[in-house]
């Protein structure tokens, strides 16, 4: 079948599972809801780990969707042909249904079927689990591939770094998967090539992960009590495979976004390689800025946390439009764009536009004064280093004269690395040879100056290289990446303490803390008024953090009758009841929810009493006395109108 854009392969997905008795569900969040252990939706399993591990999901077993997914650990590798932050994932699921007998079959229909994608068989190769101490290798796949005719020559053993998924978190369902890949017209790299290899030969396209374990927070493996089959195919990967583009940004998914940076900035993609790498950068940051910022539990920049990192995209896009001469304001430009452009698949984004466009234009015209501030350190930097260079050059020319040796103390700092230069000064014993080597080092920014330009101004070291070779001194940029990978580490080490555990692992006291979610969210809307709405939410076993629509601080008044309602309903110990139905009914009876983006035709509500009745996937308590009290520990803002309350139950 022939596919000339995006939307008819997203179609095209969704028909054939449809096909096969599967009901589509929308997109979740790309915020995830009270699960700690990631920042954003990396993947289409992340939103279904519920039902993976075994609860039932409204719309049954056999489901397909396309969600929209962040990853954000390749920011700085955004630029190149293949990376992006945001991407589309269309996946299936079986929650216990069928497994890799009838997914395997089908994964060949798809992409061989003339009524599919049509693809030439003697073109794709396959790739299975080779097996490791944690679980066998997987001959069951490998003999399903080749029931339907795939050679041994297109089939490969690989081990766990290529063949197997998750989990998504640090705990969770995981296990083996088979890997999809069109072979190119490139050569084999070797003897050995395959598609572990990155010589370009083997382009991956689809995926099917076979959920058979689930992997523990002591590291070890356990089978499931539920089967699972999830498969996922990167939309815009797989669309710049079918249509043989050189890269993900020359097909119909950026073209629009590219005319209009082109537009602009007066500068056209391809005519230089640093005009095609901003362009680049600017359309992939502002597409997931403006979906980020458009979720319905859309967050705003911050320095922690989801707002830290979009705060670091809008900013980037921003310096990569003043580098292409862009206007100040272009981002609202192009968030219009891509709000038109995906508005009928995530209608969210229309919804939400308004709010996109005020926060992108608050964040350019604060990140534009915070350059001003940036350029005057600049200077400063640069100035001290100018002097130093007069110092040394004119006590080389004089080391007896007594200004001269003033004037190199002041802008000599006192260190013990420095103390023997400052003896030698002092004493006219100081030779050319390290004068010389000192009025070297003042052509080069030390590291230290260059990374507080960068974590303090927001400055990319390629704007401060950029800089500072205009002024004909160099940037010491070994040591601005040496402390670059130390703040790496220390920032890795501090996510990995604070997202331990959570949600995802199901526990009891998670569960306890979900519930009382509910509680303070009925709460705060008798309290506050009914405009209040959920806008994120963060559970560990120690504590929840809850996320919501206000445009001030609570008096003291107001969170005392918060807590007052919430212990009153805990007190009265009812019973959490679940019902199905469909959503029109849950908005009959007064739920409260994201109707319009996140739920399926039928959704689970959970009410409890007369105090909460609202939707939700999560796992809960059985009874509202099982978290016998609740106690606010602080209320703070989080971002622009969003408040974030911290808050604890009884043990």
């Amino acid at each position: 079948m022939n596919i000339s854009t995006a939307n008819e392969l997203r179609a095209l997905f969704l028909d054939f599972f449809k096909s096969k008795g599967h009901k589509e569900i929308p997109s979740a969040s790309v915020i995830p809801e009270n699960d700690p252990t990631v920042l954003f939706t990396t993947a289409g399993m992340h939103p279904l780990v519920p039902y993976l591990m075994g609860e039932k999901h409204p719309m049954g077993t056999r489901l397909t969707d396309v969600q929209k997914c962040i990853r954000t650990g390749d920011i700085d590798e955004v630029g190149d042909p293949s990376h992006l932050t945001f991407f589309e994932m269309l996946g299936n699921w079986s929650l216990g249904d069928y497994f890799k007998s009838e997914m395997i079959p089908w994964s060949w229909e798809f992409l061989t079927g003339k009524d599919w994608l049509g693809l030439d068989p003697d073109k794709l190769a396959f790739t299975v689990f080779e097996g490791d101490e944690n679980a066998p290798r997987d001959e069951e796949a490998a003999n399903l591939w080749r029931a339907q005719g795939v050679k041994d020559d297109h089939l490969f053993y690989l081990p766990k770094k290529h063949n197997w998924w998750g989990p998504a978190g640090i705990t969770g369902p995981c296990g083996p998967d088979t890997e999809m890949f069109i072979i190119t017209d490139r050569p084999p790299c070797g003897p050995d090539c395959s598609p572990a290899c990155s010589c370009g030969r083997y382009l991956e396209i689809w995926n099917d992960v076979f959920m058979q374990y689930e992997k523990l927070a002591d590291g070890s493996f356990v089978p499931l009590k539920q089967k699972n089959v999830d498969t996922g195919m990167g939309l815009e990967r797989t669309f710049c495979v079918l249509m043989g583009a050189k890269t993900v940004y020359e097909t119909e998914i950026f073209s629009r976004i590219i005319g209009k940076i082109e537009e602009l900035s007066g500068k056209k993609y391809g005519e230089s390689e640093e005009v095609t790498r901003s362009i680049r950068i600017i359309s992939d940051h502002m597409r997931t800025a403006t979906f980020i910022i458009g979720d319905d539990r859309g967050v705003t920049p911050s320095n922690v946390d989801q707002g830290y990192v979009l705060r670091r995209l809008i900013r980037r896009a921003v310096r990569h439009g003043m580098q292409i001469g862009a206007p100040q304001g272009f981002t609202c430009e192009i968030a219009k764009v891509i709000i038109d452009q995906y508005k009928d698949n995530y209608p969210e984004l229309e919804r939400n536009s308004a709010y996109i466009l005020e926060q992108l234009k608050l964040e350019e015209d604060r990140f534009q004064r915070t350059l001003k501030k940036g350029m005057a350190e600049f200077e400063k930097v640069y100035g001290n280093m100018t002097r130093r260079k007069a110092a040394f050059e004119a006590l080389k020319a004089d080391k007896a004269n007594a200004a001269c040796i003033e004037a190199v103390m002041k802008v000599l700092p006192p260190s013990p690395e420095n103390m023997p230069i400052h003896e030698q000064v002092q004493a006219g014993t100081i030779d050319d040879a390290t004068i010389d080597r000192l009025i070297a080092g003042c052509a080069t920014m030390d590291s230290r100056s260059a990374f507080k330009l960068y974590d303090t101004y927001g400055f990319p070291i390629e704007l401060t290289c950029e800089m500072a070779a205009e002024k004909g001194i160099g940037v010491d940029t070994e040591g601005f990446e040496q402390r670059f990978k130390e703040h790496q580490e220390k920032s890795h080490a501090g996510a990995e303490q604070r997202f331990k555990g959570g949600l995802a692992d199901n526990s009891e006291e998670t569960a306890k803390l979900h519930t009382a979610t509910h509680l303070l969210h009925a709460a705060l809307r008798k309290v506050l008024g009914p405009e209040v709405a959920q806008k994120g939410s963060n559970i560990t076993a120690e504590r929840l953090r809850f996320d919501f629509s206000f445009g001030r601080k609570m008096t003291a008044e107001e969170k005392a009758e918060v807590e007052r309602l919430v212990n009153e309903s805990i007190k009265a110990a009812v019973p959490v009841v679940c019902e199905e139905m469909t959503v029109a009914e849950a908005k009959a009876q007064g739920a409260i929810g994201l109707f319009e983006s996140k739920y399926g035709e039928r959704v689970k509500v959970y009410t409890m009493g007369e105090f909460s009745k609202e939707i939700c996937g999560g796992p809960h308590a059985g009874n509202t006395g099982d978290l016998k009290s609740f106690k606010i520990m602080k209320e703070e803002a989080s971002s622009a109108g969003v408040r974030r309350i911290k808050a604890v139950i009884g043990k």
